[in-house]
């Protein structure tokens, strides 16, 4: 979803005066609604894998009256493109995906070796010609009066720099840093007078729950403690944020923040963070990128060869 940001700018960008309404899953609209292209967040009440075409017929023909213009289906499932084809849209954009002729009247296909960046794929469903498109950074707009609402519901002071560690990765092992080594730096930093957040969703709680331990209770845990909108504003907050290669670091990306992001077996050349000024660490080693949850030679080197102290040179800069 922050990535889909950069779509939403090239289509500001081609016609400054168009309207962006945006139908996506219910968690995802506190990501929505601090993107200014945005002036609509509605939400899916269909989740991940449910069919429901009766739903998805009504969903449709309520959107009927909206009149729009056209339609970009970002998901390449055959079932994300009923809704549009039932609401009527003339124009009907995105990739053929499961064999979308007809519900899609301007399906395009994709070229993976081409395009090989997903923000690319998103960006070039704006373009008219081919070729690889230009694309801009998301950027999450937080207002003053969030910022103060999530620093007294959470009893957040500003003396001193913060550091946030994002140790979670819900696809697996295999792109988690280990707890170890998070601790280690959140001591180190500590030790320097910078207060240390771990952030996450209630699924990274016993990950984070470890990493204090190890450092010694100096963190603030702030996993499952936050909704999405509270977590994105007290990222904000931050000077420094290490992330391994998960939503909240591409949320970090986006609100400017210096980022650290540790890669494994993912690949940094198909979802990098979106900054300029974002440090990946990457040990490059043959066997990566593996795309697995769990190593596969059951050493995960990629990521524990990656040191606290190369993350902490890179905090220093």
């Amino acid at each position: 979803m922050v990535m889909a940001q950069s779509l939403f700018i090239a289509l500001k960008q081609q016609n400054p005066g168009c309207l962006i309404d945006v139908l996506a899953p219910s968690w995802s609209l506190p990501l929505l609604q601090r993107m200014p292209q945005v002036r609509q967040a509605m939400a899916m009440p269909l989740g991940h894998g449910q069919f429901d075409v009766a739903v998805r017929i009504r969903i449709g023909r309520g959107l009927q009256a909206a009149r729009y213009d056209q339609a970009i289906v970002l998901p390449n499932s055959w079932k994300s493109a009923l809704i549009p084809f039932f609401a009527g849209i003339p124009k009907r954009t995105g990739y053929i995906g499961e064999l979308r002729w007809g519900l899609l009247n301007d399906a395009r296909k994709l070229d993976k070796s081409r395009l090989r960046m997903t923000v690319q794929r998103f960006v070039a469903l704006a373009a008219v010609a081919d070729g690889i498109p230009e694309y801009a950074f998301p950027r999450l707009s937080i207002a003053s009066a969030q910022q103060r609402a999530v620093c007294e519901k959470f009893a957040v002071g500003s003396d001193s720099k913060i550091l946030a560690l994002c140790p979670g990765a819900e696809y697996g092992p295999a792109k988690r840093w280990p707890v170890e080594h998070f601790a280690e730096v959140a001591r180190r930093m500590h030790a320097r007078g910078w207060r240390v957040w771990l952030m996450g969703s209630d699924k990274d709680k016993a990950v984070t729950e470890h990493i204090n331990r190890l450092a010694n209770q100096v963190c603030r845990d702030f996993a499952g403690m936050t909704n999405l909108a509270e977590a994105v504003d007290l990222l904000s907050l931050a000077e420094v944020v290490v992330s391994n290669d998960s939503g909240l670091m591409h949320v970090a990306a986006a609100l400017d923040k210096q980022l650290i992001a540790l890669y494994g077996s993912s690949d940094p050349g198909f979802t990098p963070p979106l900054h300029d000024k974002a440090v990946i660490l990457n040990l490059n080693l043959d066997c990566a990128p593996c795309f697995k949850r769990d190593c596969p030679l059951g050493h995960t080197r990629c990521l524990t060869g990656i040191s606290p102290e190369s993350v902490l040179a890179a905090i220093h800069g």
